[in-house]
């Protein structure tokens, strides 16, 4: 994977996650696999999952992405970086 996606680093996952998963994104991927902790007692917000939402939530808005409508794989990768640049262009304007 790590050959393929040179930008991919890193990923997280939940408790669910722990143990072999670790191992195999370690040893198996070359990746490094951050799991979060249990949260204890109230509710809170979670350093970088609102982000991770936040732009979903965006690319939700483009038609071609609101619903699983490509064939390949690497159609919908172009597809997701195409709405990515408008929404960034968005921001500079």
């Amino acid at each position: 994977v790590a050959d393929k996606y040179p930008s991919l680093r890193a990923f997280s996952g939940d408790a669910g996650y722990r143990g072999t998963a670790v191992d195999f994104a370690t040893n198996g991927l070359g990746l490094v696999l951050h799991i979060s902790e249990k949260i204890e007692g109230k509710w809170a917000v979670l350093p970088k999952r609102w982000v991770v939402e936040r732009t979903f939530s965006w690319l939700g808005n483009f038609r071609r992405l609101s619903k699983d409508f490509e064939i390949l794989p690497g159609t919908a990768e172009n597809m997701i970086r195409i709405a990515m640049m408008k929404i960034a262009l968005a921001e500079c304007v």
